[in-house]
């Protein structure tokens, strides 16, 4: 029998359709039964599948998931070009607008702190894996997310800032890699196979440095620890010239910003939380003010 455990408002038809797929491509362990648990988390609509002898992770591409520029397809191209890696779950199935990957084992790093020199090293690895062929586009990105803006919150200074990120070239890359780009101790999985990264959704070819500037700015590294990352990083291999590579992250830095400004306001209107429009404040009042003081 199918067990569904999680809150009560997670949609019904959801739930139906992952056991519809589970039915057709994998009978044996819907006739054996297994148990179906809502994962929690910022970004929603995945689902555990506990089997007798396994366990995996659903992702659905669901139109919010759209709307912020996730597309399961391109997920599943670059787990498949990292598989040798071990840095990340193996694909199970693709089946639209399923993706089922293996559930990886172990503790968070919400539990232990991040260790920085051995993420530095995974860095590096993913780094040099070579890009897979589906580039980040950033302008695209930042024009989808503002359709999907509440528009109340709209205001001269953000159309002339919006203006500013699309007529602007983007730095022109260090390096191309494959790029997370959504690293943070949630994502950080400690187990038998070492440190590993889950949730790659947002992963796409990108330059090394943007990867840098997100995973600094997303976690609010200071200084110190900055450093410490890049020597690590730049001693295994991932960039020969430090001082290039740091000047090259601030280039970076004002794009984050906006990217995770944007990614912010449209999870508030998606979901009314307004713990996004907290995070989102800081940010704004930062570029805000380079709008003020270009004028």
């Amino acid at each position: 029998m199918v067990k569904l455990s999680g809150p009560a408002t997670v949609p019904f038809n959801i739930k139906a359709a992952l056991e519809q797929l589970i039915a057709q491509k994998f009978p044996a362990d819907f006739s054996a039964g297994f148990c179906l648990s809502p994962v929690a988390g910022l970004s929603g609509e995945s689902w555990k599948i506990e089997t007798r002898t396994r366990t995996w992770l659903a992702r659905i591409q669901s139109p919010a998931r759209t709307a912020l520029g996730v597309e399961r397809q391109r997920e599943k191209a670059i787990l498949q070009h990292i598989v040798h890696l071990n840095i990340a779950p193996r694909v199970m199935l693709y089946s639209p607008p399923w993706l089922v990957v293996e559930w990886l084992e172990g503790q968070t790093c919400e539990e232990y702190p991040i260790e920085i020199v051995p993420l530095a090293e995974r860095l590096v690895q993913l780094h040099q894996a070579g890009p897979h062929g589906r580039q980040l586009q950033l302008k695209q990105q930042f024009s989808l997310h503002w359709q999907q803006i509440d528009r109340r919150r709209l205001s001269p200074g953000w159309l002339r800032l919006q203006h500013r990120f699309m007529r602007q070239s983007l730095p022109v890359p260090l390096k191309m890699a494959v790029i997370h780009m959504d690293v943070h101790p949630g994502n950080l999985i400690i187990g038998e196979q070492g440190l590993q990264l889950i949730d790659w959704e947002y992963a796409a070819d990108g330059d090394i440095a943007l990867e840098l500037a997100t995973l600094f700015r997303g976690n609010g590294w200071l200084v110190g620890q900055q450093q410490r990352f890049l020597a690590g990083y730049c001693a295994a291999g991932g960039y020969r010239d430090i001082t290039g590579l740091q000047r090259q992250i601030c280039r970076w830095l004002p794009w984050v910003d906006y990217m995770m400004l944007m990614w912010f306001e449209v999870r508030w209107n998606q979901t009314g939380d307004k713990t996004y429009l907290d995070w989102a404040q800081p940010l704004r009042e930062r570029l805000f003010a380079t709008v003020r003081t270009s004028k």
